[in-house]
């Protein structure tokens, strides 16, 4: 898929963009370079190879290090309840705002 000059005029339009004609041509390079790249790894035979979770998995085992998912804020709630201006039933009153 190739860009051409018009494309790029319409993309800097879209974007709000005002390129210059030299600008215009460096981008239109820049991305036809890109997609020429992208063409590349789409030719790739890619039949029978397992995504990987992480580029680092080819080489090594990778080991997540994740943390344990607890509570270690303490609860608030009577001292935060006691800057309402109204409260019923442990939740903050506010006046009416859509008729």
């Amino acid at each position: 898929m190739a860009l051409t000059s018009q494309d790029i005029d319409r993309i800097a339009n879209l974007a709000r963009l005002e390129l210059s004609p030299a600008e215009s041509e460096r981008m239109l390079t820049q991305l036809n370079s890109f997609f020429d790249i992208v063409t590349k790894m789409q030719a790739v035979d890619t039949t029978g190879v397992q995504p990987l979770a992480h580029p680092v998995a080819a080489i090594q085992d990778v080991v997540l290090r994740l943390r344990e998912d607890e509570a270690w804020e303490p609860n608030q709630r009577e001292a935060n309840m006691r800057n309402a201006p109204a409260q019923a039933e442990g939740l903050f009153l506010v006046p009416k705002v859509i008729e």
